[in-house]
């Protein structure tokens, strides 16, 4: 695979019919693919009853006048690992650039510049991500797995979350019910 298949940026679609339910309709930036394995952060998913505002307090950080926001669910590993997708009109030192979408920052930093007003104009929180070994993601995605749409910006800051799935398709100019529950073989 040459760097330029890489998917970073660009956001993973479930297919219909995924073969693993615990992702099924998932939305994910794809914030870091290469040939290690890809990592990527679930926006199409709220976990219930957990609010911005919350965890803010949970990690010793006064939530002044933050807003309280729903909290997504970023994927089935390290599900207490916070992680903030924003604009990039902020940045810490450990933010990680998600060109051309958005940027990572996994630091209480963000969290606080949020608190106190002075964090990016965009964002959204998740806990936990989705991983992949170093070719698992190309694999997944030739068993109709997943489909790799363009960064769409839009879908992720402007769209709420349950319905980032059809947006993102949208987006695509595809309408997601003709497509097969499963791949062929030629």
């Amino acid at each position: 695979m040459t760097q330029e298949q890489y998917l970073s940026g660009r956001i993973l679609l479930a297919m219909p019919g995924m073969f693993d339910p615990r992702f099924e309709r998932s939305v994910n930036v794809m914030c870091v693919h290469d040939e290690h394995g890809a990592l990527g952060i679930g926006i199409g998913h709220l976990r219930e009853g957990v609010r911005f505002r919350e965890l803010l307090e949970e990690v010793g950080i006064d939530p002044g006048d933050a807003p309280d926001r729903e909290v997504h669910h970023g994927g089935p590993v390290e599900p207490g690992r916070g992680f903030v997708l924003h604009s990039t009109d902020w940045g810490g030192q450990d933010t990680i650039a998600v060109e051309p979408l958005c940027a990572l920052s996994a630091s209480l930093d963000v969290l606080r510049a949020i608190a106190e007003g002075r964090g990016p104009k965009d964002w959204l929180i998740a806990l936990g991500y989705a991983g992949w070994g170093g070719g698992q993601l190309e694999g997944e995605m030739r068993q109709h797995g997943w489909y790799a749409a363009g960064g769409h910006r839009e879908v992720l800051f402007d769209t709420p979350a349950e319905g980032r799935w059809a947006a993102t398709w949208r987006a695509e100019g595809i309408d997601p019910s003709f497509l097969a529950n499963t791949t062929g073989r030629a």
